[in-house]
């Protein structure tokens, strides 16, 4: 249990490799956080491997979407499967990681 990253342009790819949960939570963080501070702007979390989030793991994400924001970075979820849809969307959170995929742009060719 853990995660991958990429870094492809100016993006990096997170991926959650199995969950995101109170165990790992700060792991993931402190991946984000560390690239923030590098001078990385985009990130994306990738779920696409992920099995379960837990009740933390989404109060991690929301906080660490304003932490990002707060150093003038952006943070987008992708490949969410449909229970962590249903979820964000049924307590409004999906506004909060809305918006189009950094992956798509930016790139240096």
């Amino acid at each position: 249990m853990g995660f991958s990253k990429t870094k492809r342009g100016e993006v990096v790819t997170i991926v959650v490799d199995d969950q995101l949960v109170s165990s790992n939570r700060q792991e993931l963080k402190r991946l984000v956080l560390d690239e923030v501070d590098h001078g990385t702007r985009r990130v994306v979390i990738d779920f696409a491997r992920a099995g379960y989030i837990d009740s933390a793991g989404l109060g991690m994400l929301v906080s660490l979407s304003r932490q990002v924001r707060d150093r003038e970075g952006e943070l987008r979820l992708t490949n969410v499967h449909e229970d962590l849809k249903s979820l964000l969307e049924l307590t409004k959170l999906d506004v909060l990681f809305a918006g189009p995929d950094p992956e798509s742009r930016g790139q240096s060719t």
